[in-house]
């Protein structure tokens, strides 16, 4: 079985609640600043939200010729770490190829000592071509990268040493010191449905975690998307329940009227989760038994008011 105190299993507000409820931050909605985001943070953890996600992003251009791009994840991470004192933290999910694969872990356990030991490191090899082109980042081979990016970040959380030299990365006699307060180092998810993903990540994460577009956004679209992480645990030699199941989820409420985001693919377009906030939190309800654990809610709109208007969406699903 995983560290339970690694990857927490249960609500940090409340002892009744089915699943643990997060929330993702703005990104590319409209232009956020630092002020915003903090008292976003803030307000989700005093209404009783469990986590908060940052998208882990650089540039996107859209079809209009318009250009849009988030804060940098990993300073926000930090910043957000000094000034909440309850939720989980994260990034949903950090690229592998935007940093050198040691330099990530040394983040990783600095934020997870700043935050006492709230921090998940949310891994994924990225998407988005526009932004690899900008910054000057490959984009060919991009699993083949991950898979030596992730045997150097998990191995130096993991044991605190590596030495490892690969085709795209190395990290050679290198140490991670000091370590943060998780033993054995922060949780790690993988933010995939791939199969080669699953199966290089499988032995080791602790969360898995699927997007709204890879779900439906449904409940049973969810357990559907889970079904190759069983697949890959079972060929990694471990339980199905080593592995907490975490989806992002489209949720709207009064005001809303489409999210904006980076990836305007077909595949976004989903009906969103809607309605009082009973309705709602019956919704999030059927994502525990359907083996969720966590939700990460993608509000539309993403600000204060709906923050607070979550409040009875809370009591509703504790009750």
């Amino acid at each position: 079985m995983i560290d339970q105190q690694r990857y927490p299993r249960r609500s940090s507000a409340s002892d009744r609640r089915p699943l643990r409820v997060g929330v993702q931050l703005p990104e590319v909605e409209r232009d956020v600043r630092w002020p915003e985001l903090l008292d976003l943070a803030r307000r989700a953890e005093d209404v009783g939200l469990d986590s908060v996600w940052v998208g882990d992003h650089l540039l996107y251009r859209f079809a209009d010729g318009s250009t849009r791009g988030p804060w940098e994840a990993w300073s926000l991470l930090a910043a957000l770490a000094a000034s909440t004192s309850r939720v989980t933290l994260g990034p949903l999910v950090a690229c592998t190829a935007f940093r050198n694969p040691a330099m990530l872990a040394k983040e990783a356990t600095t934020i997870d000592e700043i935050s006492g030991g709230r921090f998940v490191l949310g891994l994924g090899a990225g998407w988005n071509p526009v932004e690899f082109a900008a910054f000057g980042l490959p984009f060919d081979h991009r699993i083949a990268r991950f898979e030596e990016a992730f045997t150097i970040i998990r191995s130096l959380l993991r044991d605190g040493a590596v030495d490892f030299a690969g085709q795209y990365f190395s990290a050679r006699d290198c140490e991670l010191v000091p370590r943060g307060p998780t033993p054995g180092g922060p949780a790690l998810m993988i933010g995939s449905i791939g199969p080669r993903m699953l199966a290089a990540t499988a032995p080791h994460v602790d969360a898995w975690n699927a997007w709204f577009a890879d779900t439906g956004n449904t409940p049973d679209g969810a357990a559907a998307a889970a079904g190759p992480l069983a697949t890959a645990l079972t060929a990694a030699g471990r339980a199905s329940d080593e592995v907490v199941r975490t989806v992002a989820v489209l949720l709207q409420l009064p005001g809303g009227a489409g999210r904006t985001m980076g990836d305007t693919s077909e595949s976004q377009q989903v009906r969103p989760l809607a309605g009082p906030p009973e309705e709602l939190a019956a919704g999030l309800r059927a994502y525990a038994d359907a083996g969720i654990t966590e939700v990460q809610l993608v509000l539309d709109p993403i600000t204060a008011d709906s923050i607070e208007a979550l409040r009875p969406v809370l009591a509703a699903l504790d009750a």
